[in-house]
């Protein structure tokens, strides 16, 4: 399969957009977060954050996570319509949510959807995420639920995926999945790698005997540690992407054509 480069036909800003992207959908894959072709990344074009009219960038329908590459990354519309030429389809259905979140949500340049085993099976259980984990404990106060009502192809639900996304970063599909949101696409990433983490954890301790809570006064303290953490005002996501960007270079190099 040979896709032409686009490096030369888009904008810098754009160019390294579908750098991050196209890593970011090799990531998912080789954390083991991927659900074959189906699942989506979006992200909104850097010109496009704060406009009238955005236009995103998502996976080519058919495409394994491990095989996307900048250049086969597809530029859409918020209706899901496709902008730029391909010689593959873009699964509008899919997007649903994905728009709909990023209607809602102008600070959220990137929207990440999984339906990872652990992910699904947390989302299935009718307390949700537990704070059993350090992993857990760090976004209890970002995390919001919304009840499967079927496969997200109603209009009708949009409405209610806005109001119980609210301004949290974490979102857990009832019976379906996992959602994160973030400023930029490494941010968005980490914070879907910890919740993975996080969903991972509390399968395999209820495998186990008796489980101990975090107590609630440490949960209230989390949110001051972590500012604690981050005082030079860069995010987790900056500081491991370089050293994951490196890790695909060595395991599953080109990316970044």
């Amino acid at each position: 399969m040979h896709i032409p480069s686009l490096k030369n036909q888009v904008s810098p800003e754009e160019w390294a957009l579908r750098v991050d992207l196209a890593a970011c959908y090799r990531l998912v894959a080789m954390y083991g977060m991927s659900d074959l072709i189906f699942t989506h990344i979006s992200a909104k074009l850097p010109h496009s954050v704060s406009g009238d009219a955005p236009q995103f960038l998502i996976n080519p329908y058919g495409l394994m996570f491990d095989e996307i590459t900048a250049s086969s990354l597809i530029k859409i519309d918020m209706a899901g319509n496709q902008i730029t030429p391909s010689e593959f389809s873009v699964n509008r259905a899919g997007f649903v949510i994905h728009s709909t979140i990023h209607e809602a949500r102008h600070d959220a340049a990137c929207v990440l959807h999984t339906h990872s085993r652990a992910g699904v099976a947390v989302s299935a259980q009718k307390a949700g995420l537990l704070p059993i984990s350090q992993q857990a404990t760090l976004m209890m106060s970002s995390l919001s639920y919304h009840d499967y009502e079927g496969l997200a192809v109603h209009d009708d639900e949009r409405d209610r995926l806005k109001a119980d996304m609210g301004e949290s970063n974490y979102l857990i599909l009832r019976n379906h999945g996992l959602l994160t949101v973030g400023k930029t696409v490494p941010d968005t990433f980490l914070a879907m790698y910890f919740l993975e983490c996080a969903c991972q954890i509390q399968i395999s301790a209820q495998a186990g005997g008796e489980i101990t809570q975090v107590s609630q006064k440490v949960l209230d303290g989390v949110s001051t540690a972590v500012k604690l953490q981050q005082s030079n005002n860069v995010s987790a996501g900056a500081l491991a992407w370089p050293a994951l960007l490196r890790r695909l270079d060595r395991l599953n190099p080109g990316y970044a054509e």
